[in-house]
């Protein structure tokens, strides 16, 4: 028996309902299916998964695991921090030094910021998820996510999904949508001028030490044309922010644990510095239009936390399925939790809580 016995049996006995495989229960299997036609179909690869699975570090050490910790599977919405992560990269190098600049600004035209209102909109917003940028991304119109709900936050939307809500101006309303982030991630694909996985394995997961199985891949049809050295262009794959129509990260609890433990140290690992301490703290500060949310990082202070059993300066990064990694730094805690029923999952933070103090 050890502290923890408890906890793995309550995430094991609450598992996700999602089919193992997706070819099994097509029907019942991501979140496309809850987009209106045409857009309610899968545009890139997904791949069948493990059973509940997850890591738990405490002070730097890890003393549990269940499941399958080092199988690499579909983390969903998780993808999005990622791209935060890497815009700090871009931050640190001088490549986007000032987040509250508008994308425009240092990025080619053509690729989406050419309108008035996609011209103000800054990298800050977007990370925000306040931009209220409007257009087509990788084929897919942003109207596609427009009154979206999402379960942490704020108050539920009030129209259709779908329908074309009326705009507001970029940087004064919170919404979830994931074209807007993967116009961040075709942005910073420009900015960076090579494809996101290579510089997220060799400015991230290649330092932290992440196993080699880890894979970031987009939609079928996601090329674009980049400048190559020579002068010509080469043909690379724009990545998503998540899995909502396919394609996405997949990878390990324990990876997935090793990228919170940089986040819970200020971006430092092993005493080497991978992200600046002020990326960190920009990550992690609160919207002021929706302080639940930092970027691309939810937060659980403020009045309605997202987790009630965590502690109030804890935060998480959170995919559809089930998949959460809880950075707790009052415990000097993380979590990476995968497959678990979302309405279960504050019920396992009091177990692991209760298991530790």
């Amino acid at each position: 028996m050890t502290p923890f016995d408890t906890a793995i049996a309550f995430a094991a006995a609450h598992e996700t309902p999602w089919a193992r495989d997706p070819a099994a229960d097509p029907g019942n299997w991501g979140i496309h299916l809850q987009d209106p036609p045409p857009w309610n179909v899968l545009r890139g690869p997904v791949h069948a998964r493990g059973p509940s699975s997850g890591s738990i570090v405490h002070r730097g050490v890890e003393v549990a695991s269940w499941g399958e910790p080092d199988r690499a599977d579909l983390t969903f919405s998780i993808a999005k921090t990622y791209l935060a992560l890497l815009a700090g990269v871009a931050h640190d190098a001088g490549l986007l030094p000032d987040p509250d600049e508008p994308v425009r600004a240092r990025v080619p035209a053509g690729i989406g910021f050419d309108t008035p209102r996609a011209a103000a909109v800054t990298w800050t917003q977007l990370l925000q998820q306040t931009s209220e940028w409007e257009g087509t991304c990788l084929g897919l119109p942003d109207t596609v996510d427009r009154y979206r709900t999402v379960a942490y936050g704020g108050d539920p939307a009030t129209g259709r999904k779908g329908d074309a809500r009326p705009l507001r101006e970029p940087g004064t309303f919170w919404e979830y949508n994931d074209v807007r982030i993967n116009q961040l991630s075709l942005a910073l694909l420009h900015l960076f001028g090579r494809p996101l996985p290579e510089v997220l394995g060799e400015s991230i997961l290649g330092p932290l030490g992440a196993t080699s199985d880890w894979r970031w891949v987009g939609y079928d049809d996601a090329w674009v044309e980049l400048p190559d050295a020579a002068g010509g262009t080469r043909r690379v794959q724009s990545v998503p922010g998540g899995t909502h129509w396919g394609g996405g990260v997949s990878i390990s609890a324990r990876d997935q644990a090793r990228v919170g433990g940089l986040m819970l140290r200020g971006g430092v690992h092993e005493g080497r510095r991978l992200l600046s301490s002020d990326w960190i703290e920009r990550m992690m500060r609160p919207c002021p239009i929706a302080p639940w949310y930092g970027m691309l990082v939810w937060r659980n202070g403020g009045p309605r936390p997202v987790y009630p059993a965590a502690s109030a300066s804890s935060v998480f990064m959170i995919g559809a399925g089930g998949h959460v990694t809880w950075i707790d730094p009052e415990r000097d805690l993380v979590v990476a939790s995968r497959w678990v029923q979302p309405d279960a999952t504050d019920a396992l933070i009091r177990h692991i809580a209760t298991a530790l103090f």
